[in-house]
């Protein structure tokens, strides 16, 4: 079946909402709800054999009733009815589902034998359904949010999710910041799509720039491999892994049934693979931003430059620790500096341009090291109110060093221009330390590049 019923489930021209209820409070109400106000430019066809209307939709009474083919369904009803609701699809020729319906195999060995059912019916019909169990799928590049919350900004960050809150947060994070998703998938019990199906999906997505994912374990290690090896050739794999202690691998197999496996084995993988982990949720979207939307740098040789000296402390001990090194400025350029800022400004590494510093104190500083040849990465850090941050950043990004914004302590100021910095594709990070972490992901992403570059040259 390769990627074809996969792109069906992201790429639909109709779906079918089975369960679609006309209770508000109602998963099966908001799910269809979602569709229709996400923008779904496809036909929409709500499911319920009590109901003739819902959203002033026409509702069927089956699956097997609509007129038209249906190219995904989305099923909440109990767990019971799905193996019914699967074969009426299969009869109907629909090429992909999600189900979101719980009560199999996270629930014990009842719920296992049914789950096993539901498999052994979309195999027999050729149907691919991700679920159970799970909270749904957004591509917001075509309007199609079947799933909570709505999710409507459209962006170049995927997220692939065992759970459904933590591809939520990540969702919400990069809407309140103007980023937007590709796509989301929260994958639930994984009985027949899995992390490696979509994964491979969005290798090929033209609209996905970087990859993250939430994984408690991983269905087939090999082939995960093998696709992850490809997919880091041309785009970044960003990984939370729970289930790394004893006890949090007992709660991931109370979770969706899943066998967490050893830390180290996984590291291990990750590494051969080109592959970025990261300790929380925070981090993995934070990396995921920054490895879609930045630069690559050159080298790991980081300058900061600060408005905040304690900020300017804190990146450069972070940036000590995670193994970056902190370059010492050409002397020509320390000249340089020194001839057009203030006295008080401290001139080396961290460069603190002061509480007083003004946006045109930035242009000036960052138009000398932009030609610095010791520097490879700036980060730069606004740690104050300073209004057209945004302009002077844009002027300097992509222009031979790589930028890393980071921007706190600026109140409402820091907000407008954090939101233009998003709106122009330039991320930007709320503290040193997230900024630094973001750096050292990308040096390692870029390091792995090379190491793939030569290899194809041997």
């Amino acid at each position: 079946m390769g990627l074809e019923h996969i792109k069906a489930l992201f790429e639909p021209r109709s779906v079918a909402v089975v369960g679609a209820s006309r209770e508000p409070w109602k998963t099966g109400h908001i799910i269809l709800k979602n569709i229709v106000e996400a923008g779904f430019k496809g036909k929409i066809y709500p499911i319920n054999p009590k109901a003739t209307e819902i959203l002033g939709l026409t509702v069927y009474p089956s699956v097997s009733k609509v007129p038209d083919d249906i190219d995904m369904m989305v099923v909440v009803v109990p767990a019971r009815i799905v193996p019914r609701i699967m074969e009426e699809a299969g009869e109907k020729g629909v090429k992909a589902a999600v189900i979101i319906s719980g009560g199999f195999a996270e629930t014990g060995p009842e719920g296992a034998k049914l789950q096993e059912e539901v498999v052994k019916i979309a195999r027999k019909y050729g149907i691919r359904f991700v679920g159970p169990n799970c909270q749904g799928v957004n591509n917001p590049h075509n309007g199609l949010c079947a799933s909570w919350p709505l999710i409507k900004k459209a962006g170049p960050l995927a997220i692939i999710s065992q759970s459904g809150t933590v591809a939520a947060t990540f969702e919400i994070w990069a809407e309140r910041e103007g980023i937007g998703i590709s796509k989301m998938v929260a994958l639930g019990n994984r009985a027949d799509i899995t992390e490696v199906d979509i994964l491979e999906y969005l290798g090929e997505d033209s609209n996905t720039k970087a990859i993250g994912m939430y994984i408690e374990s991983v269905s087939h290690g090999k082939r995960f491999l093998e696709v992850a090896q490809e997919v880091t050739k041309r785009k970044p794999i960003i990984v939370l892994k729970s289930g790394r202690t004893a006890a949090g691998a007992r709660a991931v197999a109370s979770h969706t049934g899943s066998l967490a496996g050893e830390y180290r084995i996984y590291l291990a993988a990750f590494k051969k693979a080109g592959v970025i982990p990261v300790d929380s949720i925070e981090e993995l979207y934070d990396v995921t931003k920054g490895l879609a939307l930045l630069p690559k740098p050159k080298g790991n040789r980081v300058l900061i430059i600060t408005s905040s000296g304690g900020s300017g402390i804190i990146s450069t001990d972070y940036s000590e620790l995670l193994g970056l090194k902190v370059t010492s400025l050409a002397s020509e350029t320390a000249e340089e500096l020194r001839k057009v800022l203030p006295s008080y400004c401290i001139v080396r590494n961290p460069l603190d341009l002061t509480g007083d510093a003004t946006a045109e104190r930035y242009d000036v500083t960052l138009g000398r090291v932009i030609k610095d040849p010791n520097v490879d990465i700036v980060l730069t850090i606004f740690g104050d109110p300073i209004p057209d941050a945004n302009n002077v950043v844009e002027k300097y990004y992509n222009k031979g060093k790589t930028i890393v914004p980071v921007y706190l302590g600026g109140g409402d100021v820091e907000e407008k221009e954090k939101a233009l910095m998003h709106s122009k594709g330039i991320p930007v990070f709320p503290t040193p330390e997230r900024g630094v972490k973001v750096v050292r992901a990308l040096y390692e992403y870029t390091l792995h590049l090379e190491k793939v570059r030569r290899r194809s040259l041997s």
